[in-house]
């Protein structure tokens, strides 16, 4: 098997239609705004109520280091692990690590074999 760099594997990776991500989601087509092929804003209505079976998980952090805070690859790793629990689930990522594109700190966000949908 020849080596092959992140890059390379990033490039080779097909996202997946937002329309079928929603459809996975249970989401109706009012509730999606898509802005291209693999990326939407949904829309919740506000009298809908959580289900018992609903969680939210927020990850943050207090203040930043050069090498980055670790809320991408935390985030990532928590999608990777109610997959593999069977769990369905949804990860929104606001401006995740760039280190793939720029060089610059993390790579959780693109990089090797592990690619985010």
């Amino acid at each position: 098997m020849p080596h092959l760099t992140d890059e390379d594997i990033a490039r080779s990776a097909h996202p997946a239609r937002i329309e079928n991500v929603a459809d996975m989601l249970g989401l109706n087509e009012s509730q999606v705004v898509p802005y291209g092929p693999a990326i939407a804003k949904v829309r919740v209505p506000e009298s809908t109520p959580p289900t018992p079976q609903s969680k939210l998980i927020l990850v943050t952090a207090m203040t930043a280091t050069p090498k980055g805070a670790g809320k991408t690859v935390t985030t990532i790793g928590l999608g990777q692990a109610f997959g593999r629990m069977g769990l369905r689930h949804c990860i929104c990522l606001r401006e995740p690590s760039i280190g793939p594109t720029l060089g610059m700190k993390g790579g959780a966000a693109g990089g090797g074999r592990a690619q985010v949908q």
